[in-house]
């Protein structure tokens, strides 16, 4: 395999995504905006020129929508290794890394993600060692490896705003040649739904519905 493309995901259940939207929108609306989060992930991820593109998901469930909806769009369904973020993305990465050119990786968090944007990562890596897509808030939405080392993923303060200057030490530690795409925004906290209409649009469409839900009677 020369491209491979590997998507982030979890199952939008109620309650465990979007957590930080919930106080705001609540657990409904929070799992609508992140489910329509990860379609435009993987829609993306089609546009983009790769070999192969495998969704990860956090948990294994039988009657998945999500992994099924996934299959039809041409991906196979693997699913994420126990530990932290960095241990779960190392696990898929290398896994692929023994067999493919270059592997890139992208979450599922990001609203800006394009076929164009996960094609330059893939070009980058023709010439450099890693490539990496800067988010706004200190961390990335995306990472592309032509070579693998765990360092990268190891000992990171995950969540934190220092994930993005973390990893770029481990770059400089390895001397490893590396680019950096356009910086994008993730969707995590309720401001951020301001900046993308149709997200908010969703969760405000949810609010609507569940307002417009009479009690239930009661019988006693």
């Amino acid at each position: 395999m020369s491209r491979v493309l590997l998507v982030f995901g979890r199952e939008p259940r109620e309650g465990s995504v979007k957590t930080r939207l919930i106080p705001a929108i609540g657990a409904i609306a929070a799992t609508r905006v992140y489910h329509a989060l990860l379609q435009r992930a993987l829609v993306a991820a089609t546009a983009a020129t790769a070999d192969k593109r495998t969704l990860y998901l956090d948990l294994k469930s039988t009657t998945s929508a999500v992994a099924a909806d996934a299959i039809q769009l041409g991906f196979s369904i693997d699913y994420q290794a126990r530990g932290d973020l960095g241990a779960r993305m190392a696990s898929a990465i290398e896994q692929h890394n023994k067999t493919a050119r270059s592997v890139v990786l992208i979450g599922s968090d990001c609203p800006a993600y394009s076929g164009q944007y996960i094609d330059a990562a893939f070009d980058a890596l023709q010439h450099a060692d890693a490539v990496i897509g800067p988010a706004s808030d200190g961390g990335y939405v995306l990472i592309g490896l032509r070579r693998f080392d765990p360092v990268l993923f190891h000992a990171i303060r995950w969540g934190s705003h220092e994930v993005l200057a973390q990893t770029r030490e481990r770059l400089r530690q390895l001397n490893w040649v590396w680019q950096e795409l356009e910086t994008l925004d993730d969707l995590d906290l309720p401001q951020d739904l301001a900046k993308h209409r149709a997200l908010a649009d969703i969760a405000n469409l949810e609010n609507s519905r569940a307002s417009n839900v009479a009690p239930p009677i009661d019988s006693a």
